[in-house]
């Protein structure tokens, strides 16, 4: 099957004509330490949307974290825009930013970040709280997202009594509780198991996933590839390509990481 390139300035096609959720123009990231620039991302063109699992791949140090956290709104762009939900980030305060990434958008870090002091209910209801809620009725929203990702029994241990797959599902839970329409997720499964791994993104496909919500999932994990909707490949700083065609692109992109890793161990 011939590989869809869609672009922004892209002919409309079936895809196009899905609410869009995320849409990026010229993204530019520059950061700066002393005298040493380091380019991040480079003019980065890219639409997702609503009611599909995307994965953003390439290689460590390509940009994929950057792209996501500017999309996510905890980074600012050296140049370029971003709109979340047909919202334009630049025309937004500090204090407006805050809100509207607290009401709309949930992300999932890859070493899960829970608060080792609070149970796992509490660590899910965080966002809530935060945002005004009671405590009572964000710890009972907490159960009830708890009991939808398996951890229904859980719900009153603390991370350190979790595996790790259960704590990253914990922070699947937290993102979700506030019932997000972007769920944003960097690396879920690097430090997991291959079934602890698996068993994390089919809770994200088959849970996260709804016509109204869209999810991006940065990876490298050859492991998960076939799960995503729409596979985005990037490559020093730059959107390679974007493909539908998941049989396509996965066998492409896991004979390219595995290559990578044989380099890797070949140099040793």
């Amino acid at each position: 099957m011939i590989a869809m390139l869609e672009r922004i300035d892209a002919e409309p096609s079936v895809t196009a004509q899905a609410e869009i959720a995320v849409s990026c123009r010229g993204l530019s990231k520059e950061f700066v330490t002393g005298d040493t620039k380091t380019v991040a991302l480079r003019d980065v063109d890219l639409v997702v949307y609503s009611g599909q699992l995307t994965f953003v791949a390439g290689p460590s140090g390509c940009g994929k974290t950057t792209l996501i956290s500017i999309v996510a709104g905890l980074l600012e762009p050296t140049r370029g825009s971003v709109a979340v939900l047909g919202t334009e980030f630049s025309k937004l305060s500090g204090r407006q930013l805050v809100d509207f990434r607290a009401g709309n958008i949930g992300f999932v870090f890859q070493q899960y970040n829970l608060l080792p002091a609070l149970t796992a209910a509490e660590n899910a209801a965080v966002p809530l709280i935060i945002t005004g809620w009671r405590r009572s009725a964000a710890v009972a929203k907490a159960r009830q997202m708890l009991a939808r990702v398996g951890l229904e029994e859980r719900a009153d241990s603390y991370p350190a009594q979790l595996s790790g797959g259960q704590q990253q599902r914990v922070a699947i839970a937290r993102a979700l509780v506030n019932e997000p329409k972007l769920l944003v997720c960097d690396e879920p499964t690097a430090a997991l198991d291959a079934k602890s791994g698996q068993t994390v993104l089919e809770l994200i496909k088959g849970i996260a996933v709804q016509p109204g919500r869209a999810v991006i999932v940065v990876t490298h994990d050859s492991r998960i590839f076939g799960l995503q909707d729409r596979m985005v490949e990037m490559s020093d700083g730059r959107i390679e390509r974007i493909d539908d065609d998941n049989d396509e692109v996965s066998h492409r992109v896991s004979k390219r990481s595995h290559s990578r890793l044989n380099l890797a161990q070949a140099t040793r």
